[in-house]
């Protein structure tokens, strides 16, 4: 099992910057992929950033040049930078790990609430 527990949601100007952090631990060893994602209300869930053990990333089109995601080993913990935040970033984000992309996401946090006033 692995345990996610997120932070750093608040509330922001449009234009602001935010740091998301996803702290990880239990059977990390497991873990090759880590995720963030978000949901809206009334909206499905949607891909925000991913991270492999290689160090490749992939980005959601809406926040591409505006969002960073970064690990910190030695923390256990990653991280989603986010600036030049817009209203429509607003929404609950979750941290998730699995194995791989492919097999999916089988460890989820939480979510912390990320509100972005205009």
């Amino acid at each position: 099992q692995v345990q996610l527990v997120e932070s750093g949601g608040g509330l922001v100007q449009t234009g602001g910057s935010l740091r998301l952090s996803c702290a990880y631990s239990g059977n990390i060893r497991s873990i090759n992929v880590m995720g963030w994602f978000r949901q809206a209300p009334g909206s499905q869930r949607e891909l925000v950033a991913i991270l492999r053990d290689g160090g490749s990333t992939n980005y959601g089109d809406s926040v591409k040049g505006r969002f960073t995601i970064s690990k910190d080993n030695a923390k256990n913990t990653v991280y989603l930078q986010m600036s030049s935040l817009k209203p429509e970033d607003t929404a609950v984000y979750y941290c998730a790990a699995g194995e791989t992309v492919a097999a999916g996401f089988d460890y989820w946090g939480q979510g912390t609430q990320v509100t972005v006033s205009s």
